[in-house]
């Protein structure tokens, strides 16, 4: 019997893919991507780029052009050969592509040569360091993902409390500039920097502005205001008075009251409460409540309002921001700017930034907080302009996200959020309400614990504040840390599974 060749030869299957086929297939994606990539990179053009960003960005354009065709008749028969199916090419998209394209020459009989492996391991190299200059290296045997915790008041004035968080496995701070004011802030970086040093690690801190959020204003009703599905509810240009026959409420920017038409939906409290517009009249907008829970929601004052249907044209930067950047800037390693949506919100941020530099002094990164449709929209561009200028981080603010887009659609875009961003070698946040339960009522449920196991594809995880938080954070770490065995972003790590080997605990 002759020994088997030790060439690569077709499979001789006929239910096999043909190699040779599936190779024209693949080059022709590939010269389509290459055309389409093309007209992606001349469209930013006009950034001046910085030098460690640009590849980057040239990852970004070509997986913008790589996801606008579909591939999903192409996975299988790449699966049928033993191949990769490309969905897990976000970091690396060219290299992915010409390593199958090689292994399917090799396949025809036609021997390529396959791509550098280092190509495929610079992206999430970059990723991941950008993650630790962000976040922080984290302490040894931390999880992959850093955690961000907010700081209480109370932590200004009880530095063992800062120092219990950071043991606990806090990696990065995040102090929010909608509270307190500069002295506070002052003594709470005073703390977390002191407790950096005790524990040794360099703690980084972000301090997030307010932004031009939409706020109910003065609340007033019978029932203290509560509401409940079928009430009347009244939108007023002005303050409403102490008695209403009606609950109502003004706004923290009455003009956009103007911009209400019948039968037009709004949201308040992270959609807590849901109402459609019936009439609008000279003092404002009439409204049927359509959400507010079994036993009704009280109204309060500085809750958010969002308008889904309505691009809301507020600038950016509010002049209580421009106030808390000149305590901010050459404080703070990161900022966290608030309802960005276009490139010139970004190039406003980076010129006040700017103003207030001193000499030979380093920008701090910028956090851009998804908040709105138009930001989705933008998001490419709203990287690329950001990580142009300096080092940028996403965060998936889904508060506010899911009143504006959907809670049927939340789970899709945290997906499309999560790839798009790795493709840009940027960190990605997953904020809001992860664990609220436990860090509020020191008991977690079951959806917030598969929620915050689903935050590990994340580059950082944000809790917000609680009575529990050292309880919380440590809880969040061990998760974590679990969910480290068996994923890397998008990819399961196969090692061997420990729960039927005889104690489930480990």
């Amino acid at each position: 019997m002759s020994a088997p060749s030790s060439s690569l030869c077709a499979p001789s299957c006929p239910l096999a893919p043909n190699p040779a086929d599936l190779l024209t297939r693949v080059r022709t994606l590939r010269d389509h991507i290459a055309t389409e990539t093309d007209t992606i990179w001349s469209d930013w053009a006009d950034l001046d780029m910085r030098e460690a960003f640009l590849p980057s960005a040239q990852n970004l354009a070509t997986y913008l052009a790589f996801r606008h065709t579909d591939l999903s008749a192409v996975q299988p028969d790449l699966a049928a050969l033993g191949l990769s199916t490309l969905g897990r090419c976000e970091p690396h998209v060219r290299a992915s592509l010409d390593a199958v394209e090689a292994a399917l020459s090799g396949l025809t009989g036609v021997p390529a040569a396959f791509p550098d492996p280092s190509r495929l391991t610079r992206g999430p190299a970059r990723l991941a360091a950008r993650r630790d200059t962000a976040f922080g290296t984290g302490a040894s045997g931390a999880p992959r993902s850093r955690i961000l915790v907010t700081v209480p008041t109370e932590a200004a004035t009880d530095p063992g409390l800062t120092r219990d968080m950071i043991r606990a496995g806090a990696d990065a701070m995040r102090i929010n500039c909608a509270h307190d004011g500069p002295e506070v802030w002052a003594a709470m970086i005073t703390n977390i920097r002191a407790a950096g040093v005790e524990i040794g690690r360099y703690v980084p801190i972000l301090m997030d502005l307010a932004g031009p959020k939409l706020r109910t204003g003065a609340v007033a009703g019978p029932n203290k205001a509560r509401v409940c599905v079928g009430d009347r509810l009244d939108i007023l240009r002005e303050a409403p008075k102490a008695k209403t026959k009606h609950a109502a409420l003004s706004l923290s920017h009455p003009e956009l009251i103007d911009r209400l038409t019948p039968g037009m939906a709004v949201f308040i409290d992270d959609g807590k409460i849901g109402a459609e517009v019936v009439e609008i009249t000279s003092k404002g907008a009439k409204l049927k409540v359509t959400r507010a829970g079994p036993e009704g929601v009280k109204l309060k004052a500085e809750k958010g309002f969002n308008l889904p249907a309505v691009e809301i044209d507020i600038p950016a930067l509010t002049e209580d921001d421009r106030t808390a950047l000149d305590f901010v800037v050459g404080r703070a390693d990161l900022i966290g700017y608030s309802f960005v949506q276009t490139p010139e919100d970004i190039r406003l941020l980076i010129a006040e930034v700017d103003k207030r530099l001193p000499e030979g002094g380093h920008r701090p990164g910028v956090v851009l907080k998804i908040e709105t449709s138009q930001a989705i929209r933008n998001l490419p561009r709203l990287i690329v302009q950001s990580g142009a200028l300096c080092e940028t981080a996403v965060m998936i603010a889904r508060g506010d996200l899911a009143v504006e887009i959907g809670l049927e659609r939340m789970s899709e875009m945290q997906e499309e959020l999560l790839w798009l961003c790795e493709a840009a070698h940027t960190p990605v946040v997953w904020a809001t309400q992860v664990l609220e339960g436990l860090m509020k009522e020191g008991l977690a449920t079951r959806a917030e614990t598969t929620d915050a196991a689903m935050a590990q594809r994340a580059d950082c995880v944000m809790l917000n504040k609680g009575p529990y938080v050292c309880d919380t954070i440590r809880f969040l770490s061990r998760v974590l840390g679990r969910m480290d065995r068996h994923m890397s972003k998008k990819s399961a790590r196969l090692g061997p599974l420990r729960s039927w080997r005889g104690n489930i605990s480990v």
